[in-house]
């Protein structure tokens, strides 16, 4: 009886646990993580039960497990936990700062050469070039900035296209692009390990996914293999993306910012 007596702290206590483990659930899902996340959970809570029903051995053994828990949980989950403190200090904090912009002065577009990226795009695809661009919205990519080659240029379609021509020393690795700057090129990205992306898809799409999961930029690539564009947002793929519909979605993820 005296468990049901549940005030107002209470009821905020389990829900926010709840949507703590929620975040915790959609970030591993869909990762190899998923099934150790489960298996912890799922001892965790036979500790609990063995505890409730006084089987002091069971749970002293358990106990001790659970103890050294919470370092194995961080040597293990470290990629995971990297990303989940990363989402919460730009995704949530982006969010309430836009919300505050907003508020002092009206909000207005970015201002990226939308067309000479569309062009590069295009050129890009019908000759089979590869290539990954960053979009940087509200979040700052300094750290991912840092370890490519500064560029500091404006977009332009002619600039895009040598960057990523095949003999060109900075063609490998991705390109940051900040306001209607190419900031930085041959940039290193992280690579995602989810298995809810298509097995056909290589590192330059996985390099994309991971970054636009942990970050609100957008991302651009054209496989070499089949010239077809990609567009990458909040880790969702859209394949095979034609020059009409890239625009909508710039302009439409641009806008407001």
């Amino acid at each position: 009886m005296g468990f049901l007596d549940l005030d107002i702290l209470d009821l905020l206590d389990i829900l926010l646990v709840t949507a703590l483990l929620y975040q915790l659930y959609k970030l591993v899902k869909g990762t190899v993580a998923i099934k150790i996340f489960i298996g912890l959970a799922a001892t965790y809570l036979f500790w609990k039960l063995v505890g409730a029903l006084q089987m002091e051995l069971l749970s002293e053994i358990l106990g001790q497990f659970i103890g050294v828990g919470v370092l194995a949980v961080i040597i293990v989950f470290q990629q995971e936990i990297r990303k989940f403190l990363l989402m919460i200090g730009t995704t949530s904090f982006s969010n309430q700062q836009d919300f505050f912009k907003g508020i002092v002065r009206p909000q207005k577009s970015i201002d990226l050469n939308i067309n000479a990226l569309l062009l590069a795009c295009k050129n890009m695809a019908q000759t089979k070039t590869g290539a990954l661009i960053i979009i940087t919205r509200n979040t700052e990519l300094g750290s991912f900035e840092r370890t490519g080659e500064m560029i500091n240029a404006q977009v332009s379609k002619g600039l895009v296209e040598s960057i990523f021509y095949k003999n060109s020393p900075l063609h490998d690795g991705a390109v940051i692009i900040s306001r209607n700057m190419i900031v930085a090129a041959r940039c290193v990205l992280p690579v995602s390990d989810s298995i809810n992306l298509p097995v056909h898809m290589g590192l330059r799409h996985r390099a994309a996914a991971s970054l636009t999961e942990m970050t609100d930029a957008l991302a651009l690539t054209v496989s070499e293999e089949t010239g077809r564009i990609a567009y990458l947002k909040q880790g969702r793929l859209k394949e095979n993306v034609n020059l009409d519909d890239l625009e909508k979605f710039l302009k439409r993820d641009l806008k407001n910012l």
